[in-house]
């Protein structure tokens, strides 16, 4: 019997049947190549009709591709049908189809003020491999963001090493994380590597999982907020990316900042994408798609 691989997320699409994409004007993509999960979006007249997230493989062309193809399946179209596809992310210049490679930083903030409305002024996008802040204005444009990259100790992959680490499925984490009595201090390594070697001593200590994952969580919460005080938060305030899923990290977060981040009905790890999609649009209106 195979072992279990606890970091293995469930990989999704979905398509929103009460679209006729024949019947739109202008039918595009944008495909977010991240060092982690690959997401691909199509939008008919910029609106939100079919999406996929998958893990990224072994190179960026292929991860493109797959996540493409498997956000069509289902709907009748291919990918001639797209008058404009936008490449973003990690990959982004190594998507052979895209007609445009755009920053994850613009189509993440694009993204969001999709999803969360125009009064988003802050940004956190949660990656597999780095964190950003993000300041836009009422048109989802980048007035300025930083971004820490140095260590995957705060972002998704580096939960995904603890959840294999505890044997405790990555989607469990958030709710285990408070199943505890009181909140313990947050691990003290702030590198990923030695973060485990704590969280292995704390387990010989006769710590539960669910004390070990609070610690964890609460640290990379508190390592958010360090670099989003770099910056400065400006209300309203949101969260796209993987670990936005993650209550473990987010609530610990909210505590820590003392802001609420705004809800929204649309899948957060698809925001790059999406955003990538939406400028993919404004390019054809602008004449500069594939099918102008």
């Amino acid at each position: 019997m195979a072992e279990q691989e606890y970091w293995r997320w469930t990989e999704y699409r979905h398509h929103d049947e009460s679209i006729d994409p024949r019947a739109g004007a202008i039918v595009a993509a944008g495909i977010d190549v991240g060092s982690v999960s690959s997401q691909a979006v199509v939008t008919v007249d910029d609106r939100l009709y079919a999406f996929s997230s998958m893990r990224t493989g072994s190179n960026s062309p292929d991860s493109a591709t797959n996540a493409l193809n498997w956000a069509l399946e289902g709907t009748g179209l291919t990918p001639g049908d797209l008058a404009c596809v936008v490449g973003t992310g990690y990959g982004r210049v190594n998507i052979p189809f895209a007609d445009k490679a755009i920053t994850e930083i613009a189509c993440h903030a694009r993204g969001a003020n999709f999803m969360y409305g125009p009064s988003v002024r802050t940004l956190l996008d949660m990656g597999g491999q780095d964190c950003k802040i993000i300041h836009c204005d009422e048109q989802g444009k980048v007035r300025a963001f930083l971004m820490n990259d140095k260590c995957a100790a705060g972002t998704g992959r580096g939960m995904e090493v603890f959840a294999d680490l505890l044997a405790v499925p990555i989607e469990q984490v958030g709710a285990l994380s408070f199943e505890v009595e009181e909140e313990p201090d947050p691990v003290s390594s702030t590198c990923v590597v030695f973060a485990k070697s704590e969280a292995t001593g704390l387990l010989r200590r006769g710590w539960p999982k669910s004390k070990v994952l609070a610690a964890y969580c609460a640290a990379m919460a508190h390592r958010v907020v360090t670099l989003i005080e770099r910056l400065g938060i400006e209300k309203e305030f949101a969260i796209t990316g993987g670990i936005a899923k993650n209550a473990g990290v987010v609530k610990r977060l909210q505590r820590e900042l003392g802001v609420e981040p705004l809800t929204t009905t649309y899948d957060a790890q698809i925001a790059g994408a999406l955003g990538g999609a939406l400028f993919a649009t404004a390019l054809v209106r602008k004449g500069k798609g594939r099918k102008a």
